[in-house]
């Protein structure tokens, strides 16, 4: 049995939310959209993080599937329509078998997340487009809203549901699970989610906040995909604490790989320090006799 994995949705002080916009209003100001775009979203400022799944006794027709992850769009004041066309075009040409976005599509109000809509949609992959929302996208309580217009353009938005992965007509031995915000959302239905499972089945869960993947990782489990921490966005040691936890890159418990993305957007100010934008590209193939007797995974050498 799963324990409960929510946590206490975090609120920040009045005079911090005071001085975030006053910083991000100076920002918009002296072009902080055009910067952003220039310095982390154009082509070959980007990284393509590339990370390995090794699966036990992963079924043949899974070998070498592969998954390009977004997270963390933040669309508002620094980010717009068109700014991700440089990313929609690396993972056309990395050619990812299935597009999963982990939360955080807009900054401030829901209108924003569909600025990108246009772009993500360029994005979706041969076996579809999987989502999950952020903590953001809960502003105003019109999630609902943003689920209905993003699966007309191909983007399933997955709340406490699961999703089982066709090819070419056919189902495929792999699910992938999607939970509401651990801070946000109104419930966290992880046995709703997992319902669909079968035995045999590969899982891939998709969940905003990290914070809950020690008590989601589970045996058949073969990857938890988070965002939510930016890779702490501003690396120095004075700053890095102004955001969420962040656990690291890449964490294992058992069989189970927590993946986080740095992300692609920002807030409060466009401005990346040591912890560049990022899409991860993962893979999944069988694991040898030293993952199995680890307990670990190794990541893809490469950019």
């Amino acid at each position: 049995m799963v324990t409960d994995p929510r946590v206490a949705p975090r609120r920040h002080r009045r005079l911090r939310r005071a001085c975030f916009a006053v910083v991000e209003a100076l920002a918009r100001l002296f072009g902080g959209r055009a910067f952003y775009r220039r310095r982390q979203l154009s082509a070959g400022r980007f990284l393509l993080r590339r990370e390995f799944i090794p699966v036990r006794g992963l079924p043949q027709e899974l070998d070498g599937f592969r998954i390009a992850q977004l997270s963390d769009l933040h669309a508002g004041p620094f980010l717009g329509a068109g700014d991700l066309a440089d990313v929609a075009a690396a993972i056309r040409t990395a050619a990812p078998d299935l597009l999963v976005i982990t939360g955080d599509l807009c900054a401030q109000h829901p209108e924003q997340a569909f600025l990108v809509l246009d772009d993500l949609a360029e994005m979706v992959a041969p076996c579809g487009a999987l989502g999950v929302f952020g903590n953001h996208d809960y502003k105003d309580r019109r999630e609902a809203e943003i689920a209905a217009r993003f699966a007309e353009r191909g983007i399933r938005f997955l709340r406490n549901e699961g999703f089982r992965v066709r090819r070419e007509g056919r189902d495929l031995p792999l699910v992938v699970t999607g939970l509401e915000d651990l801070e946000e959302g109104r419930g966290v239905g992880v046995a709703a989610a997992r319902q669909s499972l079968r035995a045999g089945d590969v899982e891939i869960l998709l969940c905003h906040n990290p914070r809950g993947a020690r008590v989601l990782a589970r045996e058949g489990c073969a990857a938890i995909l988070s965002g939510h921490t930016h890779g702490t966005q501003v690396d120095l040691p004075w700053l890095r604490g102004l955001g969420p936890d962040h656990p690291g890159l890449r964490v294992d418990f058992g069989s189970t790989s927590l993946v986080v993305s740095r992300g692609l957007g920002v807030v409060g100010a466009p401005l990346r320090v040591g912890v560049p934008a990022e899409v991860v590209l993962l893979e999944l193939g069988p694991a040898t006799e030293s993952d199995v007797a680890n307990g670990a995974s190794h990541p893809m050498q490469g950019g």
